[in-house]
């Protein structure tokens, strides 16, 4: 499509104004975090780093962190499990219902936080806890992963299409067993999509707040289930700039490496 210098001029000009609205938000909560005046006045009088130093020896914060970080790290392994088996199924297989399957693992990502969560709680409530499952760190763990194998799911699903099935039909033909199929041809294809897939549904589960908060039981407190609680206290204002900055920087490291993944991948670059 040509377009004259006038349109775009104004493409760059909108596309200016919505990176702006993006990012200037999350700019100015980077600045905070090193603002010396406790009240935030702008522009800042003074950078200091002391508030970083602060929120590291906050006992609740660093608390708070772990718990995201192990949370993270079982739903993302769930994840990776679940949404693998699911997605060689329905790229590998013709069956009944496959295509209802497909929209069954996509639809926890589409409905509201708050719906998942309530259904969620609803659910431990009635069959978990009769069995003794309470409320805690491992509820969290299942209902984040309830979401995060859509990930997974997706970027799995769209190699194996991508790869099509000749190279593990070559390598059966050749006499290698399944096992051997899958170690030395079908997983070094997958390898980027599975990294890939494992630090979204990490990324992913990290920044949950919604179904968290249906889900933890006393004593789990994930990282923004804490921002939230001290968000309004006047002392607390400092170091919730800075974890929230440190969010940003956690949120954002795992989304460009899987960025460089998939853009390697589709220049023919190998992981």
């Amino acid at each position: 499509m040509n377009l004259g210098n006038g349109a775009r001029w104004a493409l760059r000009a909108v596309m200016a104004v919505g990176l702006a609205v993006i990012y200037l938000p999350l700019m100015v909560v980077l600045l905070n975090s090193f603002n010396a005046d406790r009240t935030f006045g702008w522009p800042p009088s003074d950078l200091t780093t002391k508030w970083w130093a602060s929120a590291w020896n906050n006992e609740g914060a660093r608390l708070a962190l772990w718990t995201s970080v192990k949370t993270g790290l079982g739903a993302a392994a769930i994840a990776l499990l679940l949404g693998t088996m699911i997605a060689f199924a329905v790229g590998r297989y013709r069956f009944f219902g496959r295509n209802a399957v497909s929209l069954l693992v996509v639809l926890p990502i589409a409905l509201p936080g708050i719906v998942t969560g309530i259904a969620l709680s609803t659910a431990f409530k009635t069959v978990g806890e009769p069995l003794g499952l309470q409320k805690g760190l491992l509820s969290v763990i299942i209902g984040h992963a309830t979401f995060c194998i859509v990930v997974v799911y997706n970027n799995v699903l769209a190699r194996l299409r991508r790869t099509g099935s000749s190279f593990e039909e070559a390598s059966a033909d050749l006499g290698a067993t399944t096992f051997q199929t899958f170690r030395y041809v079908t997983f070094p294809l997958i390898r980027s999509a599975l990294f890939a897939g494992g630090l979204l549904a990490f990324a992913l589960s990290f920044d949950e707040i919604i179904v968290t908060t249906f889900t933890a039981g006393p004593g789990v407190t994930t990282l923004p289930i804490w921002i939230f609680q001290n968000l309004f206290r006047p002392n607390q204002a400092p170091v919730i700039n800075v974890v929230a900055a440190l969010l940003i920087v956690l949120s954002i490291v795992p989304i460009y490496i899987v960025q460089r993944l998939s853009a390697d991948t589709a220049g023919g670059g190998r992981v």
